[in-house]
């Protein structure tokens, strides 16, 4: 019998794939599941697998464009089995000792197809990647938590998916044995499938016909060895582009994959060799010697996350399509700080937080909002939306980067409400917890580069908001107050700002409106 194999849908928007490389050759005996080519898109590139176990029959060639259902090969089913007649037997051989009077429904079962005797039947489910957004059509494999074959229990993480807005975690949908489709770094789209799950019985029948089958010569013959499998050798797609980056051959590369596959991993870790020095010439025929770098030259190539590369498209994006304007201001930050010297013992023992300069800035900004709402705008079209509340976004420097999670309501918060809101965001932003909805809206944009010990900087506007707040370092500095020279802790301020919808006036206005209540917290308390 004849199997067509086909070209799968790779994603929504991918009409046609590109056949790469066949990693099997026409003619190969193929077992079920096994990578026999490899397609690749304008995104990304895929792993195709036989269907079926069999003898192979090339249909297209590398290089071929394929149409998605195209047929790229055909699988005759009947021919592998005919091929191999004595490992069959000596399967079945090496079946029937060790497990007396059982009797096989299939002729040619192998041992590991013993234990799918209808007592010890085993279910497996597919694991897909699931709907994470409205606007999001693909995500990356970031990480295996859960390792091939291991136990995994049902809920539990198994692993991380990364889309171009925040990361996930892929749970298990029952318990079972794990076996992984995709390979770290893979992109795959919504509903493509992860891995899948056997439970039941199988797991367990299957480790007892191991054991006597490790007696039986024949039936050992008849596994692929765990490190020397067809895989053995052989990148992923990821490891395959990021070894050709390296110059690095696959066959210097030891893998660490199932079957030996070179994984993501191994091509990171891979080091070029080193070429043969060249014979030392005579002692007076060298020139000068160069001089020597402290350590080996070496540069080191990483892929840019989905969350790295929409940052970078979206700041750009704002540099381009927005009148974008700084206007900076210097705020005495004297009287907030002796107000936190004298009460963040009492605020913390109270409400369990520490009382931090952050809660003082968010509402100063509700106030000024209020008084200068074409600050909070943005614009949709041909028209300028006005909000009568205040979202403020709080950018936060996470492992992978930028994040900007939104605190609700800011302008209905107490300072202790928003400090615990602070820490609450923070702390997920660190654990690569944040979801969509924790990062989508915002009328308006904090951010504290003073923390790293910055001075001065121009913040970017965080679209399609119209306006960006920049905190910066404080810096006890000589200055005049009264006709006296004193010296006091001083923040420089920078709102950067959409001229489009901004004027001067209003900038400059709500600017000076913060420093205000910022320099008399009292103003925050009377509403004044």
């Amino acid at each position: 019998m004849s199997l067509e194999i086909k070209v799968p849908p790779v994603g929504e928007s991918i009409t046609e794939v590109t056949l790469s490389r066949w990693i099997k050759k026409d003619g190969d005996a193929v077992e079920m599941d096994e990578v026999i080519a490899e397609l690749e898109s304008d995104k990304a590139t895929f792993e195709l697998t036989a269907e079926s176990a069999g003898t192979l029959k090339t249909v297209a060639a590398e290089g071929d464009t394929l149409a998605i259902g195209a047929v790229v090969a055909s699988i005759e089913a009947g021919d592998a089995a005919a091929a191999s007649p004595a490992v069959d037997k000596s399967t079945a051989a090496a079946t029937d000792e060790s497990a007396p009077g059982q009797r096989l429904d299939k002729p040619n079962a192998t041992v590991a197809e013993v234990a799918e005797v209808p007592g010890a039947e085993a279910k497996t489910i597919e694991i897909k990647v699931p709907p994470v957004g409205e606007s999001i059509t693909e995500v990356t494999l970031s990480r295996w938590i859960k390792k091939d074959g291991d136990q995994v229990e049902m809920d539990e993480a198994i692993a991380e998916l990364e889309s171009d807005k925040a990361t996930f975690e892929l749970t298990a949908e029952s318990a079972g044995t794990l076996k992984t489709l995709a390979a770290e770094g893979d992109v795959l789209a919504i509903g493509a499938v992860v891995c899948s799950i056997t439970g039941g019985g199988a797991a367990p029948a299957a480790a007892a016909a191991s054991a006597p089958a490790a007696s039986q010569p024949a039936a050992a013959s008849s596994q692929p060895a765990t490190q020397g499998g067809y895989a053995a050798g052989t990148p992923s797609p990821a490891a395959g582009k990021i070894l050709a980056e390296k110059g690095v051959s696959p066959q210097s590369v030891s893998g660490s994959g199932v079957g030996g596959r070179i994984t993501k991993e191994d091509a990171l870790n891979a080091q070029k060799p080193a070429a043969a020095a060249p014979a030392a010439k005579p002692a007076a025929a060298q020139p000068a010697a160069a001089p020597q770098a402290s350590g080996p030259r070496e540069e080191r190539r990483e892929k840019m996350s989905n969350l790295r590369k929409t940052v970078a498209k979206r700041l750009v994006a704002v540099k381009n399509e927005t009148a974008m304007l700084t206007t900076f201001n210097e705020v005495d930050m004297q009287p907030i700080m002796e107000l936190r010297g004298k009460y963040k013992d009492k605020f913390k023992e109270k409400h369990g937080v520490g009382l931090g300069f952050m809660s003082f800035f968010t509402k100063a900004v509700c106030v000024a909002l209020q008084e200068w709402p074409a600050v909070g705008a943005r614009i949709e079209g041909e028209e300028v939306v006005y909000s009568n509340f205040a979202d403020i976004s709080i950018a936060v420097s996470a492992p992978k980067g930028l994040v900007v999670p939104i605190i609700r309501n800011a302008d209905a918060m107490s300072l202790a409400e928003i400090e615990k809101a602070v820490v609450t965001l923070a702390g997920k932003a660190r654990e690569n917890k944040l979801t969509i909805e924790d990062m989508t809206g915002g009328t308006f944009t904090i951010t504290n580069g003073g923390v790293f010990g910055s001075m001065l900087s121009t913040p970017i506007i965080n679209a399609p908001q119209s306006a960006i707040l920049g905190m910066h370092n404080i810096i006890e500095r000589p200055v005049a107050v009264n006709g006296q020279v004193v010296i006091r802790p001083m923040m420089y301020l920078a709102l950067s700002y959409d001229h489009r919808i901004v004027d001067g006036r209003e900038s400059v206005s709500f600017l000076v409106r913060v420093k205000q209540l910022l320099e008399d917290p009292a103003r925050l308390l009377l509403g004044v």
